[in-house]
């Protein structure tokens, strides 16, 4: 199986493009672009469609883009346009609600049923990447005859975030691969066999090397919005087990995540970096040799 270990860039737009250049030439395998809707940072599908048109080989991905709130169909037209403009580099990731809670209301679904529209929205999605023509009548999206570009060769893999029971079958029903957060090495494991057992329920079969984990190093100190966050998620959890401090806690913490069957990774500061280009060549010093 592959490791391949990407950044997470919540760079301000003003310094996209030296992050985007510099990830390109330091040979990062992925750039991976939060869904931040309040602040600075470059809106995902808009820095996605940047970072590919500047660079040859550096894939590009959400990690991860809110999916329900957003109608399937323009989401569809976005990534085949993508998909059709940079071929093999775009890593769709999409997850139920945003990270920050304040920011729920600017993807709104009607009443509490946004994981029956996260589910019906992924459906009719994965039949508008694969199918030239789709017809599609559910309780939230009725679309009759709509195609919306040409179609890949081999069809865009949708990641999918979430850790909980509902989310892991929601993975093994809808998608290509696992991206999570907070979670560690031993339940990421557990996990993992429970998207393979959704997976082989619903007649599906997810490839062996695509599970992933998304997590903070702490080079210089923990940010208040991601403790806020770790708190949020997991009250009773130690910091350090989801926030390795320093590059040889990261390593350590990637090899017991390999050792549990997961090998796709995405890395970001945990605190105010020096600069993104100093945590950019220090990755790539510390972490692109773990790549297999």
């Amino acid at each position: 199986m592959k490791v391949r270990i990407g950044i997470s860039a919540t760079t301000r737009a003003d310094r996209f493009a030296e992050t985007v250049d510099l990830a390109e030439a330091l040979g990062v395998d992925s750039l991976w672009l939060s869904e931040i809707v309040l602040g600075s940072s470059v809106e995902p599908v808009v820095g996605m469609g940047y970072a590919l048109a500047r660079t040859t080989r550096l894939k590009v991905g959400t990690g991860v883009a809110i999916l329900p709130g957003r109608h399937p169909v323009l989401v569809a037209k976005q990534l085949l346009s993508l998909a059709a403009l940079a071929p093999k580099r775009v890593l769709p990731a999409f997850g139920l609600t945003p990270a920050r809670p304040r920011e729920r209301a600017f993807f709104p679904v009607p009443g509490e049923s946004r994981g029956a529209v996260f589910d019906e929205s992924m459906e009719l999605l994965r039949l508008l990447l694969r199918q030239e023509r789709v017809t599609f009548k559910g309780e939230f999206h009725t679309v009759e005859d709509v195609g919306v570009g040409p179609l890949p060769a081999r069809p865009l893999d949708i990641w999918l975030g979430g850790s909980g029971p509902r989310a892991l079958r929601r993975v093994g029903r809808f998608g290509d691969g696992w991206l999570a957060s907070f979670v560690t090495p031993e339940e990421a494991g557990t996990a993992r066999a429970t998207i393979r057992a959704h997976a082989a329920e619903a007649g599906r079969e997810i490839e062996e090397d695509h599970y992933g984990v998304s997590f903070a190093v702490a080079t210089q100190g923990v940010s208040e919005d991601l403790a806020a966050a770790v708190l949020r998620r997991r009250p009773d959890a130690d910091l350090a087990a989801f926030v390795p401090e320093g590059w040889q806690a990261a390593r350590d913490l990637i090899e017991r995540y390999v050792a549990q069957g997961i090998t796709k990774f995405v890395v970001r500061p945990a605190g105010p970096a020096p600069s993104m280009e100093r945590f950019l060549h220090d990755f790539a010093r510390e972490l692109k040799p773990m790549e297999t």
